[in-house]
């Protein structure tokens, strides 16, 4: 028997029980005719204690041990005379009389700590060691009773698991796609899925009514702190639903989540347009655990004599509450510097401050009087103490710029606590993206949504300027300024599909070849339907205030798409090439 319990489990109520325990050498300490250890499994960590007079022999194979060896232990639980109160076993000590080496480990290259001094690099191309960390392990275990909690709301709710295929057909839309090649079909080539879109509409036609699947998808694209060339969702579609249907069961979802895993109760899930997010926070992803709404002043700062304003297309700012005492013409400038970056693009940053002392400052004081400015603070509900911070030019760009100011500012003023959490549903977004470089729409979801139905008969008969009004039957779930997740109702009709894929620049040749399966299912009683995606490595970080998804992947790659531990991608073998028909001489010529 390698063990009787673990290492988190002993208690003083076990005081006098003999117990074996198995587990991994955290650190030793030598204090002469002592040596105490702390030995460590997934489940904690237990104190040993190696007395010189009870068994020399003993004692001196413990203080040979190192940091990671692996060891099996024997002995008698006892009361510790120095307790700690920060270790949940840290009222007893394991009083040893018999140690069995399982396996050495060579010097660690890293701390296995909380606390660790290894990089990042270092720690993912030794990933097994890292996850032995307590935060790694932590954030896995987190994972895996996410998923579970998952199930266990979705199977309450009727939702049935289904499993889609993995090799599936390339399509032109989105990210780039993973691409297999078929050594049975030499020249063509399987994709990974980006999500499993087109089979979970398939199950809609098939009478499934409610699917769901934690699902791995494939994006071949660049990469960031919440993006992975493979990533997990919560993927979910329901059938003979509304938009408010859909919404209302995964918010029951999301809360059930909250409250199970964090035993917090989520406030209400307002929702907000598209347009309104940008109006009045330049995102349609917009953090509202703070306020700082944008607040337009066209109409009370163009024609003044200030060129800046009276030539741009849009004077928006923000108002910084208790921050005009905080900020010197020197922070001042290094704001301006911080906003002038490649990363954000403004061309520079105005200020009004409101003193304490009823005094105005401003960085285009000669162009506006004090009464004028006072109009700005009106408008923005600005008091004693605040501070005003505007941008100008053209809208979209300006909006973007303030979005990003705004976000600073609530990280520097500490608005931005990670154990509140602010749900919000953005929804009406845009049905079609116009992109004047390629000279055609692109789908702002994907080419299967639906537009809003008031919108269905002006997509079939509308303009150019009436398809840039569109707008979709969409919505985001956005926590803290994150994107949780996204769908919308989908297009059931052929027809409007059809129409769809025309203004997205498909010939009927192409769409018929990359989705006439789906095309032809909808001649077969196709039901209204719409589903939603969770990104669940996204929404792990998020419900653990953490901005990266990559710990909350057991092996995840780094920046370049690399997995540094087992050396992934590498080359194949010429044989293998030969065997795919991918060597120049064995491609296919017709």
């Amino acid at each position: 028997m390698y063990r009787s319990h673990n290492c988190g489990e002993l208690r003083i109520e076990n005081e006098g029980q003999n117990v074996t325990l198995s587990g991994w050498v955290q650190v030793s300490r030598d204090f002469g005719g002592m040596t105490f250890m702390d030995l460590r499994d997934r489940y904690g960590i237990t104190q040993l204690v190696f007395n010189m007079e009870s068994n020399v022999e003993l004692c001196e194979a413990a203080r040979k041990l190192g940091r990671e060896d692996v060891i099996k232990v024997k002995g008698r639980v006892k009361e510790r005379s120095n307790k700690n109160p920060n270790r949940d076993t840290g009222d007893i000590e394991i009083e040893i009389n018999a140690l069995t080496i399982l396996n050495e480990s060579k010097v660690p290259p890293f701390t296995i700590e909380d606390d660790t001094d290894g990089g990042e690099d270092l720690r993912m191309k030794y990933r097994y060691l890292d996850i032995r960390r307590n935060s790694v392990r932590d954030n896995l275990i987190f994972r895996s009773k996410l998923a579970i909690e998952t199930r266990k709301y979705l199977d309450g709710q009727e939702f049935i698991e289904v499993e889609t295929p993995v090799l599936i057909k390339s399509t032109p839309e989105g990210a780039r796609d993973f691409v297999v090649p078929s050594r049975m079909n030499p020249g063509q080539f399987y994709a990974l899925p980006q999500s499993p879109q087109t089979f979970k509409q398939i199950l809609m036609i098939a009478g499934m009514d409610k699917y769901f699947q934690i699902v791995k998808c494939f994006r071949d694209e660049d990469l960031r702190a919440d993006r992975q060339p493979e990533f997990t969702q919560i993927d979910c579609e329901m059938s003979f639903v509304t938009r408010d249907n859909i919404l209302d069961t995964f918010e029951g979802l999301t809360r059930h989540l909250f409250q199970s895993l964090k035993n917090t109760t989520l406030p209400s899930f307002p929702r907000m347009s598209y347009d309104d997010a940008l109006k009045q926070y330049g995102s349609d992803k917009p953090d509202t655990r703070f306020e700082m709404r944008f607040v337009e002043l066209n109409d009370l700062a163009k024609g003044k004599g200030f060129g800046v304003f009276d030539n741009a297309e849009l004077i928006v700012g923000i108002c910084a509450s208790k921050q005009s005492g905080q900020y010197s013409n020197k922070d001042i400038k290094k704001l301006t510097e911080w906003i002038q970056r490649p990363q954000v693009g403004a061309k520079g940053l105005v200020y009004v401050k409101f003193e304490e002392d009823g005094t105005i400052k401003s960085s285009v004081g000669k162009f506006y009087d004090d009464d004028a400015l006072r109009t700005w603070g009106d408008k923005m509900k600005a008091k004693a103490g605040d501070m005003l911070l505007i941008l100008s030019g053209e809208a979209e760009k300006t909006r973007k710029q303030l979005n990003e100011l705004r976000l600073e500012m609530g990280r520097r003023m500490g608005l931005m606590d990670p154990t509140e959490f602010k749900p919000l549903w953005v929804v009406d977004f845009p049905l079609l993206e116009w992109d004047e470089d390629a000279n055609r729409f692109h789908a702002m979801h994907h080419p299967f949504t639906a537009p809003k139905k008031e919108d269905q008969e002006r997509m079939k008969t509308g303009d150019h300027e009436t398809m840039k009004a569109l707008r979709a039957d969409a919505y985001d779930l956005v926590i803290n300024g994150v994107e949780i997740g996204g769908g919308s109702i989908r297009i059931h009709d052929r027809a409007l599909q059809s129409r769809n894929f025309d203004l997205l620049g498909f010939t009927k040749e192409e769409a018929e070849a990359q989705f006439g399966f789906l095309l032809g299912a909808f001649e077969y009683g196709a039901p209204p339907h719409g589903g939603i995606a969770f990104g669940f490595d996204r929404l792990c970080a998020v419900m653990n205030g953490q901005n990266s998804i990559r710990d909350f992947i057991a092996f995840p790659k780094n920046n370049q798409g690399r997995d540094v531990m087992i050396d992934s991608p590498s080359p194949i073998s010429d044989e293998q090439m030969g065997e795919l028909k991918l060597n120049s001489t064995h491609i296919p010529t017709t």
